[in-house]
């Protein structure tokens, strides 16, 4: 029997029932010697290892812990020996049927008596829990490093294509080339060419980095980086009339990486296009300012928009799409890029939309 707490007045409490409170814990309560045998358990520690109290009681604590801890469970053990409390200490016992169970421990050593009073917490679902969220980092780790070696490969393999396309247009005579409107398309083509080699160049550079940490940043002039982007999309934005609206004037630089930012430019534009209302032209508004310390875009349109309901955390997700115009350009990655560049450095970005009422993009940059 346990002992009886007494009151001030050195009278046992009847509303106090100690032998009820052990037996209907949920937690496991045990006391123990120091010769490593239960010497009481309530209810609880049956029920959790599947064993018999005679069974429990007739081998040593040890010889039910998983193998793998016995040998650290024994040094903590001695431990309490010495009169040092054992606090949060986890470890795996295996029940009768052979599953795994995750107790985590406070115990306390009577050193006088040689017991120890320990009480358990069954914490497994906790532990698989912690297990599946670490298969799933490691998952995502795997696909990412996967994604990064793809697009290392891509912008590797493209640059010798292009490079020999630029060695073509210098090979190319067009002091014989008397058709405006041809030469322009020269001029365009090599251009875009260009811009296609720096933009690779720059993916090498910044997927050559050991950590993304290491991705160069630079104070970076916002009507530049555009400017680069609108070049090479000169014939793209003319074929759809396209409408954009710019003012840097609050916000004319912000800290971030040339390659990503001009990324982010790229593909919110060509979405925009692609994705306007149809039989409209498509209008963009592109802002910078800074609020509250922070340096801020804030982009634009009057396009589809999407239904925020629906799309919810798949907006910027890998391979998602959310239009059904069987569109041949549209792989769902343009936005899962926008995302990954801005987050990966620290920013943070924002969508509000409605259908067919366009999408505004906030986006911040940390300084």
């Amino acid at each position: 029997m346990l002992a009886p707490v007494f009151n001030s007045a050195g009278n046992a409490p009847n509303n106090y029932n100690l032998e009820l409170f052990f037996e209907l814990s949920p937690d496991l309560l045990c006391i123990a010697g120091y010769d490593g045998f239960f010497k009481r358990i309530n209810p609880t520690v049956a029920n959790t290892l599947g064993y018999s109290n005679e069974e429990l009681f007739a081998s040593p604590i040890n010889s039910f812990v998983h193998p793998d801890d016995q040998q650290l469970t024994a040094s903590s053990r001695q431990n309490l020996t010495k009169n040092v409390p054992l606090l949060n200490f986890e470890n795996r016992y295996l029940t009768k049927t052979g599953e795994v169970v995750w107790l985590s421990w406070t115990s306390m050593p009577i050193e006088n008596e040689r017991l120890v009073f320990a009480i358990a917490k069954n914490i497994t679902h906790k532990k698989k829990q912690e297990e599946a969220r670490n298969t799933e980092i490691a998952n995502l780790t795997r696909t990412n490093n996967d994604l990064k070696q793809l697009t290392y490969a891509t912008s590797h393999d493209l640059r010798s294509p292009v490079s020999n396309l630029l060695s073509v247009f210098s090979l190319l005579n067009t002091n014989q080339i008397t058709d405006p409107e041809t030469l322009e398309f020269i001029g365009m083509l090599k251009t875009a060419t260009d811009s296609l080699k720096n933009t690779l160049n720059g993916y090498m550079d910044a997927l050559s980095q050991n950590n993304v940490l290491n991705v160069s940043l630079e104070l970076l002039d916002l009507n530049e980086c555009l400017g680069v982007v609108l070049l090479s999309l000169r014939s793209f934005l003319k074929d759809s009339r396209a409408v954009i609206d710019v003012d840097f004037s609050e916000l004319p630089t912000v800290k971030f990486n040339r390659v990503y930012l001009e990324s982010v430019f790229l593909n919110l534009i060509t979405n925009s296009v692609k994705y306007a209302q149809p039989d409209s032209v498509p209008v963009i508004i592109i802002r910078s300012h800074r609020r509250n310390g922070i340096s801020e875009l804030v982009y634009t349109d009057q396009g589809r928009g999407f239904d925020m309901e629906k799309v919810q955390d798949r907006l910027f997700g890998f391979n998602q799409t959310f239009h059904n115009d069987k569109n041949a350009d549209s792989k769902g990655v343009g936005l899962y890029l926008v995302y990954n560049h801005i987050t990966s450095l620290g920013g943070h970005i924002t969508v509000d939309s409605e259908v067919n009422k366009g999408a505004r993009f906030n986006i911040s940059f940390r300084d």
